[in-house]
């Protein structure tokens, strides 16, 4: 018994076959890199980098924190009140 194979599904097969391959290693690349520790946090006292605006409700002075000790920052006071957190603008 013989099997009549064309060229033109031998080419499909490989490229097949070399398709499945690379969606293989996209796939165990992305399980690695989910599967690898979190980098370790700063040391106490270390600053972090952060982007968060106050806005004081008394007279409106408004203020641009970049860098904290921690990642929430407690909101500085102005006018003797605890300034409110302005909703980030999308840059």
């Amino acid at each position: 018994m013989v099997i009549a194979v064309s060229v033109g599904s031998v080419i499909w097969f490989a490229f097949g076959l070399v398709l499945m391959v690379v969606v293989w290693r996209i796939g165990m690349t992305m399980l690695q890199a989910l599967s690898a520790p979190p980098a370790p946090p700063p040391e106490p006292g270390e600053l972090r980098k952060v982007n968060v605006r106050f806005r004081c409700d008394v007279c409106g002075v408004e203020l641009k924190m970049t860098m904290a000790p921690d990642d929430d920052p407690t909101p500085p006071r102005h006018c003797l009140e605890d300034m409110t957190i302005v909703a980030p603008v999308i840059e």
